[in-house]
């Protein structure tokens, strides 16, 4: 049985070292359904909120969804995604037993999406477009830039305290759906989610490819570290 840490605490749990957390950070899909304290997700958010913004804009808004309803409409966009992108992956993933057991932990997330105490959705205020950008890629690229550092600040306090978490985009695919189920105005995006809990399981050392296999120097395939 996992033990459920107070409030207090968790968040005495953030003196972890930087480096451990990051180099124990990882996908937590499969969660309890018991409650997180608010403290926890506030100050996960707060942390959040240390992160830099493109022209330090600050253009941010975070939806905390507790509320039945909500998480049910959600799941349903989630699961009609997993419908078409899960099928997909099982093939693609057929023999590769690493990859399946992904495809397994987000199963397990789709069908058990409602249950899940707290989730997160970062959203930006404004267009999709930086407006003086003279390229779409560079435009865009630079909206979801002025968010992201922030969700990543958000995932690691939370790895710090213990809390099982995840950034995903399934149940979003409908934008316009996920503005009417948040009550996001048309100024309001959306980004991503971050569904939060207590995990079922326990954090520990992930596996990565060696540095100089995809450090390029220069340009592209001079691997000058492949070898240290």
């Amino acid at each position: 049985m996992t033990d459920i840490p107070s409030a207090d605490d968790a968040l005495a749990r953030l003196d972890m070292p930087l480096a451990e957390a990051m180099m124990t950070q990882r996908a937590v899909r499969r969660v309890l359904p018991d409650p997180v304290d608010d403290a926890v997700v506030l100050k996960c958010i707060e942390l959040a909120l240390r992160a830099p913004t493109g022209s330090n804009g600050q253009n941010w808004e975070f939806i905390v969804v507790k509320d039945q309803s909500v998480k049910d409409k959600l799941a349903k966009r989630y699961r009609q995604a997993w419908s078409l992108y899960g099928g997909v992956g099982r093939r693609v993933a057929a023999g590769d037993e690493p990859m399946q057991k992904i495809l397994r932990a987000v199963q397990w997330q789709v069908e058990h999406f409602s249950e899940i105490p707290v989730l997160v959705v970062p959203c930006l205020r404004g267009g999709t477009r930086v407006p003086y950008m003279p390229s779409p890629f560079v435009g865009e690229s630079s909206f979801f830039g002025s968010i992201y550092p922030s969700v990543q600040n958000l995932l690691l306090a939370a790895r710090a305290m213990g809390l099982g978490a995840s950034l995903i985009t399934l149940p979003l695919w409908s934008v316009t759906s996920a503005r009417r189920t948040l009550g996001l105005p048309l100024t309001v995006t959306p980004v991503c989610v971050v569904p939060l809990g207590w995990p079922r399981g326990r954090y520990g050392p992930t596996t990565r490819k060696p540095v100089g296999e995809v450090v390029h120097l220069d340009g592209y395939g001079n691997r000058a570290w492949r070898d240290t």
